[in-house]
C-alpha cells in the first residue's frame, strides 16, 4: 500500500483538474444556457422547461445512490473510480451535444426528446463525476494535498468557466448565422468533443492510493445507515443541495438580466469573463486561508461576504452598468475562497465516516452529495423558469414591469437569501481543523498496520 499521506505531483494535481475543465465544457453551458436554450431556441415554455428540471431529478434520487454502490464495488487494475472516466468519456460528450440539439419534431416530439435526452445526460454525468469526484478522497490522505488538489480543480475548472462565458454565445451567434439552434448545435460539438480528451488525459495521469481496510465488510445498508447518522454528511448534503439551487437559478437568470433589464446582451460575455476572473484569484486564496483558519470558517466568511455582494444588486438601476461590473467582480472574488472547500471537506466527511465507523464507503458518500449537486442544478433551474411564468416572461418580446422585477430579483435578493441558508448549514459542519488533524493522523496509524499486515514475513 501507498503511503496514505503521499504527496501529488504538479502533473498529477493538473491531469486530475482537467476532468473538471472537460466537465465543465457541458456543465457550465447547462447551468448557463440550459433553460434560455429552452425556452428562447428549443421553443417550450418556461414552466415545461421547470417542470422538466424537476421530474428527472426523481430519478436521480434512484439511480445516484445506486452508481455509488457500483463505484464502491468496482474492482479493476485501474481501481474503484479511474475506470468509469474512462468509460464514460465518450457517452458524456455525446450526450453533451444531443441535449442541445433541435431536432424537426412536433412540440410534443421535441418535449419528450428534451426529456429522453436531458435524463441520459444526468445518468452519465453521475457515472462519471460521482466517481472523479470521489478520486480525489482516494488519491491522498493528506489534509494539505487535498486542499491542494481541490485548488487545482478548480482552478481549472474556472478555466473551462472562462471559455464558455466567453466564447460560447459568441460561438453560437457565429455558427448560427441568424439560426441560434445550428450556432447550438456546432458549439456544443466542439465543446463535447474537447471534454473527451481531457477525460481520456484524466485518466491517464492520475493514481488511486487508499484503499478500504482489507478486513471491512458491511452491507449496503449499513454503509446508508452510517450516512444517516453521519453529523457532518447531513449538513454538507443540505449545504450543496441549496449552494448548487442558488447558482443554478442565478447563473440561469443573468443572460435574461442582460438581455431584457440591461437591454445589451453584447455585455452578458463580458460581465461573466470579468467575474470568472475574479474568481480564479480568490481561489488561489483558498489553501493558504484555510491553513489558517480552517476550511470551515473560511466558508462560512466567503459565502457571508457573497450573501452580502448577491442582495446588493437589487440596488442597481439598468445603466449601472459599471457598479454591476465591480459588485460582480467583488462578489465572485470572495466566493473563490470556498470553491475549492466543498470537495475538500467531503473527502473529510469520508475520512470521518471511516474513522468513526471503521468503514469506508468512499462512492457512496460522494454519490449523495452528486444527487445533492444535480438536484440543486435542477431545482435552481426550475425555480427560474418557475419565477420567470409567475411574473410574466414572454420570450423574444419586451417585457412587462413585472416580468422584469421577477428577473431582478431573480438576479439578487432570492440567491442572496439561499446563500444565506448555506452560511447557517455551515455552523452545523462539527469537523473543525483540530478534528481534521485528529483524524487524519488516527487514520494513518491505522492504514500503517494495514500495510503491515498485508505484507509478507521477510525471507533470511
Amino acid at each position: 500500500m501507498v503511503a496514505q499521506s503521499a504527496k501529488l505531483s504538479v502533473k498529477e494535481k493538473i491531469g486530475y483538474a482537467l476532468g473538471d475543465t472537460a466537465a465543465n465544457f457541458i456543465f457550465q453551458t447547462m447551468v448557463m444556457f440550459q433553460l434560455v436554450f429552452y425556452t428562447d431556441t428549443f421553443g417550450i415554455t418556461a414552466a415545461a422547461a421547470g417542470t422538466l428540471l424537476v421530474v428527472v431529478r426523481v430519478w436521480d434520487a434512484i439511480f445516484d445512490p445506486i452508481m455509488g454502490v457500483v463505484a464502491d464495488r468496482t474492482k479493476t487494475r485501474w481501481g474503484k473510480f479511474r475506470p468509469w472516466i474512462l468509460w464514460t468519456a465518450v457517452p458524456f460528450g455525446i450526450m453533451g451535444f444531443l441535449t442541445f440539439v433541435t431536432p424537426d419534431f412536433s412540440s410534443t416530439g421535441k418535449l419528450l426528446y428534451a426529456y429522453a435526452t436531458y435524463i441520459v445526460l444526468m445518468m452519465v454525468y453521475s457515472a462519471n463525476n460521482l466517481p472523479y469526484s470521489a478520486l480525489s478522497g482516494v488519491m491522498t490522505g493528506d489534509l494539505g494535498e487535498r486542499t491542494s488538489l481541490s485548488s487545482y480543480r478548480f482552478v481549472f475548472a474556472m478555466l473551462a468557466q472562462l471559455v464558455i462565458q466567453g466564447l460560447a454565445l459568441p460561438m453560437v451567434n457565429y455558427f448560427g448565422q441568424g439560426s441560434s439552434a445550428h450556432g447550438y448545435q456546432v458549439t456544443m460539438g466542439i465543446f463535447s468533443s474537447l471534454a473527451v480528451i481531457l477525460f481520456f488525459i484524466t485518466f491517464a495521469t492520475t493514481r488511486e492510493r487508499i484503499q478500504p481496510a482489507p478486513d471491512q465488510k458491511a452491507s449496503t445498508r449499513q454503509h446508508f445507515a452510517d450516512l444517516l447518522k453521519n453529523g457532518p454528511w447531513m449538513a454538507m448534503f443540505i449545504l450543496t443541495l441549496v449552494l448548487f439551487i442558488t447558482l443554478a437559478m442565478r447563473g440561469s437568470v443573468v443572460l435574461y438580466y442582460f438581455k431584457y433589464y440591461v437591454r445589451d446582451e453584447s455585455l452578458f460575455s463580458l460581465f461573466n469573463v470579468l467575474g470568472t476572473s475574479a474568481t480564479i484569484i480568490g481561489i488561489f486564496f483558498s489553501k493558504s486561508l484555510a491553513v489558517r483558519y480552517g476550511k470551515r470558517n473560511v466558508f462560512i466568511g466567503g459565502l457571508s461576504l457573497t450573501t452580502v455582494f448577491t442582495a446588493l444588486f437589487v440596488l442597481l438601476p439598468p445603466d449601472a452598468t459599471g457598479l454591476m461590473f465591480a459588485m460582480e467582480m467583488l462578489r465572485q472574488f470572495v466566493y473563490g475562497f470556498t470553491i475549492p472547500l466543498l470537495w475538500a471537506m467531503m473527502a473529510d466527511v469520508a475520512d470521518y465516516s471511516e474513522w468513526k465507523n471503521r468503514r469506508r464507503a468512499t462512492g457512496i458518500v460522494f454519490s449523495a452529495i452528486v444527487f445533492a449537486l444535480k438536484a440543486g442544478l435542477g431545482f435552481g433551474g426550475a425555480i427560474t423558469g418557475y419565477v420567470l411564468s409567475l411574473y410574466g416572461y414572454v420570450p423574444n418580446v419586451a417585457q412587462t414591469a413585472d416580468a422584469l422585477n421577477g428577473i431582478r430579483l431573480t438576479m439578487s435578493v432570492f440567491p442572496a437569501v439561499t446563500f444565506g441558508v448555506c452560511v447557517v448549514c455551515l455552523f452545523f459542519y462539527r469537523i473543525n481543523k483540530q478534528a481534521e488533524i485528529q483524524i487524519t493522523d488516527e487514520l494513518a496509524e491505522r492504514r500503517k498496520k494495514y500495510a503491515l499486515q498485508e505484507s509478507p514475513p521477510a525471507v533470511s
